[in-house]
């Protein structure tokens, strides 16, 4: 009896042993755990770029989970149509010139109608305002992003500082779910002005632009296909001219017609993917066509949302590869449209 007093009395004394420090939890990039990530390897000596666009969640407990779609000119992805077109109160069917775009179905980058391409897990830290990630894959990957919180609090912003692999990035972050997008009402409501920022890659070389003005105002509101607005640009200085492949047609000839179609749609409900789907009014007219079946510029987006819950722009891509099989002709671009750069 005394022996097992003794050992009660032992486990007892045990139970009322003070606990140890619980292990800290790490400082979330920015205070935010959600962000939408748009990054590539683009070099303008290559044709082996690369681009990706997704999502990254943060947990306190140190580790990352991502889920990205991935284009490559190694693998190049046909353009893929969404299934939605404007109806007629915000498109035309009309050819020639006309102040709508043309009915077509919207396409987009191959693969992004479906789930993401790849997902990986890593560990992550934050130092200063540098975030570093370590991915759990078979080959080395670490990225340092630098982290900037805008002015409202309600957004964090990720500005790439270097990678193992890749050479561009953008990414924002807040603490709303992955789940949560805005309509393309409240999209077209944005009070605010956004601007796109992008690095691009064409023909062997890298354009970089910035502060360019993104016309959100500019584009209508389609009242039957509530997914889809809508943009024919009158006219344009540089693009669709005679020598850009428009020698009938194109601005500098005789017909003048320069006008750029322009829309931009949802893609899912229940994410943040959108698409932007643009395309030179006379390369149609070229080739006798109502609906441009050539090299396209296909935009896939993820959009920006706020603590609120309230959209502040898009990070996106451009993997618009070349019908014709050569990877020169390929279109690809890192962005963001943002009103916090």
């Amino acid at each position: 009896m005394r022996i097992a007093a003794a050992i009660l009395t032992f486990l007892l004394g045990l139970t009322l042993l003070p606990s140890g420090p619980a292990a800290a939890a790490t400082a979330l990039p920015g205070g935010k755990s959600t962000f939408v990530v748009s990054q590539g390897h683009l070099k303008a000596a290559s044709q082996q770029n690369w681009l990706r666009l997704g999502n990254y969640t943060f947990a306190r407990n140190g580790t990352v989970n991502a889920g990205f779609y991935l284009w490559w000119q190694r693998s190049p992805k046909a353009r893929q149509s969404t299934g939605t077109a404007p109806d007629a109160s915000c498109s035309t069917k009309a050819g020639g010139k006309s102040t709508r775009v043309r009915g077509c179905k919207v396409l987009t980058a191959g693969g992004f109608t479906g789930g993401p391409s790849e997902r990986r897990t890593g560990t992550y830290s934050v130092a200063g305002d540098v975030l570093t990630i370590t991915w759990k894959i078979a080959q080395t990957w670490t990225e340092q992003w630098y982290v900037r919180k805008s002015p409202d609090g309600k957004l964090a912003r990720l500005d790439l500082k270097r990678s193992t692999l890749a050479t561009h990035g953008y990414g924002y972050g807040s603490n709303a779910s992955y789940a949560t997008r805005r309509a393309m009402s409240s999209v077209k409501a944005f009070p605010s002005s956004l601007r796109q920022d992008l690095t691009s890659w064409a023909g062997g070389k890298l354009v970089r632009s910035a502060n360019q003005p993104f016309g959100l105002s500019s584009f209508r509101q389609c009242s039957g296909t509530t997914s889809c607005l809508t943009y024919l640009q009158p006219s344009s200085n540089s693009a669709c001219q005679k020598e850009g492949g428009c020698p009938r047609y194109g601005g500098g000839t005789k017909a003048n017609i320069s006008s750029i179609q322009y829309y931009l749609t949802m893609i899912s409900k229940t994410d943040r993917r959108d698409t932007l789907w643009h395309w030179c009014t006379c390369l149609a007219m070229e080739r006798g066509q109502f609906c441009y079946t050539g090299n396209s510029h296909v935009k896939p987006l993820m959009q920006i949302i706020d603590d609120s819950g309230a959209f502040r722009g898009w990070v996106g891509a451009e993997a618009s590869f070349s019908t014709d099989g050569s990877r020169a002709k390929d279109m690809l671009a890192v962005l963001r449209i943002s009103d916090f750069r």
